[in-house]
């Protein structure tokens, strides 16, 4: 009994010694914290999805605090107004956030693009797509397994009825996870209020792309020449659209009316415009 009662003792003992070490250590060696960065990381809307290029929001907190050459309006889901706000905190001038949304430049789905074969591997974007860039004859296509909806942190993102991603514009904060997580590189982020979006990712030409998928853009061209400001340029057999200068100078666009596919489309409230009956007729 005495001898358990004496071990006890120098475990008490020890355990009080180490005790005012640490005390003592951490006073002494203690690394005083920057009041501002709690402060700037409170008003980040802590999704932690990585779009100001750290790992986290405690992380850009401190390094936008500490570092003079970090600027302060790399908060992609914060937009404007948290920009502006960490600006006045850190003395720093903010230039202008573009808000941007997400676009899915895919619109085929199994009843517009081929199987190449069938997969019964793990339902996982990237998986699927090493195994002969996945089971789609469209190489450059989605492959519906929601890698991007499962990085969302927002909620933006689920998978429609037809297997393909449906953004919602009011909860997207164009942070960018979903772009990154795509191993086909089908989404890619818009300013908010692009009004001419091209659904297609395809950079085969034009017969081989139609064969692949019914809604695949062709490289045809002729949305750049009916468009009167030159701001759709035809690269890798696939339709580009200079966003900047279509809504600068648009109003009213036409460029998608006589889009043999529908790759093109305009948009109204983030709703697709109709296009003419004749359209999308084979």
């Amino acid at each position: 009994m005495l001898d358990a009662l004496m071990i006890v003792i120098v475990l008490v003992g020890i355990g009080l010694i180490f005790g005012f070490v640490l005390a003592y250590a951490n006073k002494k060696f203690k690394v005083e914290t920057n009041p501002l960065i709690p402060e700037v990381e409170e008003l980040l809307p802590k999704g932690q999805c990585g779009a100001c290029g750290y790992a986290g929001c405690a992380a850009y907190a401190e390094a936008v605090v500490l570092n003079p050459d970090v600027a302060p309006n790399l908060c992609v889901p914060g937009k404007q107004a948290v920009a502006d706000a960490v600006s006045h905190l850190t003395g720093k001038v903010a230039a202008a956030v573009e808000p941007r949304v997400a676009h899915v430049r895919c619109a085929g789905s199994p009843d517009k693009a081929k199987a190449a074969y069938n997969y019964t591997g793990l339902k996982d974007c990237a998986s699927a797509n090493m195994l002969h860039f996945g089971y789609k004859e469209c190489k450059y296509g989605c492959l519906g397994f929601g890698n991007c909806v499962n990085v969302c942190k927002f909620g933006a993102l689920t998978l429609g009825e037809n297997g393909l991603p449906v953004v919602d514009p009011k909860k997207c904060t164009g942070c960018g996870a979903c772009e990154k997580a795509c191993p086909k590189k089908v989404i890619k982020m818009l300013p908010i209020g692009a009004h001419v979006r091209v659904d297609c990712n395809s950079k085969d030409k034009g017969a081989a792309a139609k064969k692949a998928c019914a809604a695949a853009c062709i490289g045809c061209g002729i949305c750049a020449r009916n468009c009167p400001y030159q701001a759709i340029r035809l690269q890798d057999n696939l339709a580009f659209v200079d966003s900047s200068i279509c809504m600068s100078q648009c109003s009213d666009p036409v460029c998608f009316a006589k889009c043999p596919t529908g790759a093109i489309h305009g948009l109204t409230a983030d709703k697709p415009v109709k296009q003419h009956a004749a359209v999308g007729a084979n």
